[in-house]
């Protein structure tokens, strides 16, 4: 049977739709669900992504997810990268990505550990038990607060020996990381307010262990529900996995191949049919964002052209301008705390005008605090002036 031809049209109306961009929702978990998870390497884009997908967007609603419900919890997962997900996702998105990638940084831990302290095994495992002891009695706490507990955690190596850049590391941070990539502590409220970057920890229970391969069919699955169509080559480069993880993966999610406009691709098999055009809808969407993440192919709703201006020289995208689905532009925060754009491409004065207000929405919505993002592209620095 001759595969279903979906074109970039109707490419760009599922994510205008899926992605909520056209059709806003009521909650944090909703938007984190709708795009599989958030991004959460900034910390500021957790909140502005969950914000620009809300029909009433408030930081109090996304902090109450994270730090009252626990609804939402950030993890180590696809591609090495902070996101911030559902707790029902959570056992998914760990044994899928997760785990093999904690497994990595214990690996690395031990290694560095060992050539430069002379630790065992044994040792970290010593370190690592009185570090939640000691965290399981404070309740919650900051690196810095478990040190003073724990003084092995402020035992030194060398890092990068010989290099001009030479310098001497505690072993806390990166203990407190595999600790976290292995699902033992979880970040708790940061210091000061949401755009804090030191968080307190706090004790938790490791997710339920799930077979790796029903779970990356299940990753899979809820990748295309929101992302699809999409390419192997997507999906591949999105989760980190092997290209064989990647090819068992979808075919165990039933995948069935369709006709891009790039060549080949998949989708589910219930997701062929022509979906309707959503009403235009401007957004103003942060830095490293999912969208503008979702797919390494990208000139169906994001022009080559436009990927001067809008990333940075290691593929971070900064914050862009959309309309009807497509980058059109991009955005910054000036220090007196407007919201400055540009369009890269001529799209008509009712973009315009829709553009304008979602700016002004988001000046509002951010009401004084300033955010810079952590990974500045040209015309975000440009406009930021």
């Amino acid at each position: 049977m001759t595969p279903a031809t979906i074109d970039d049209a109707q490419r760009r109306a599922r994510l205008a739709t899926r992605h909520l961009l056209a059709r806003p929702t009521d909650t944090p978990e909703q938007v984190a669900d709708a795009l599989v998870g958030l991004h959460a390497t900034d910390p500021a884009t957790v909140y502005l992504s969950a914000c620009a997908r809300l029909r009433d967007p408030s930081v109090a609603a996304v902090e109450a997810a994270f730090y009252d419900r626990h609804t939402l919890v950030r993890l180590l997962c696809m591609r090495r990268t902070m996101f911030a997900v559902t707790a029902d996702t959570a056992p998914v998105v760990q044994a899928a990505a997760g785990a093999a990638i904690a497994a990595a940084e214990r690996r690395k831990l031990l290694t560095h550990l060992a050539d430069g302290l002379g630790w065992t095994p044994e040792r970290l495992a010593e370190v690592e038990e009185d570090t939640l002891a000691a965290l399981r009695r404070r309740g919650r706490a900051t690196t810095t607060e478990l040190t003073r507990d724990v003084p092995a955690l402020l035992e030194q190596v060398l890092v990068a020996p010989g290099k001009r850049y030479e310098t001497r590391q505690n072993v806390s941070s990166r203990i407190i990381r595999v600790l976290a990539a292995d699902g033992r502590i979880r970040r708790g409220r940061p210091l000061g307010t949401w755009l804090g970057t030191q968080f307190r920890w706090e004790p938790a229970t490791p997710w339920p262990d799930l077979d790796p391969a029903g779970a990356r069919a299940e990753l899979a699955r809820r990748w295309l529900a929101s992302y699809g169509p999409g390419t192997e080559t997507d999906l591949k480069w999105w989760t980190g996995w092997t290209l064989a993880h990647t090819r068992q993966a979808l075919a165990a999610a039933g995948a069935v191949q369709v006709t891009l406009t790039t060549g080949p691709g998949h989708a589910l098999p219930d997701d062929l049919d022509p979906v309707p055009e959503p009403e235009p809808a401007a957004a103003l969407l942060p830095a490293l964002d999912p969208t503008p993440m979702g797919w390494q192919t990208r000139d169906w709703y994001l022009p080559d052209r436009h990927r001067p201006h809008l990333f940075d020289t290691a593929g971070n995208v900064g914050p862009t301008v959309w309309w009807r689905g497509a980058v059109v532009g991009g955005w910054a925060q000036r220090p007196d705390g407007d919201i400055a754009w540009r369009l890269l491409d001529d799209v008509g004065a009712d973009a315009r005008a829709a553009i304008t207000r979602a700016a002004e929405r988001l000046a509002t919505r951010l009401d004084g605090a300033r955010v810079i993002p952590r990974f500045r592209t040209p015309l975000e620095k440009e406009l930021a002036k």
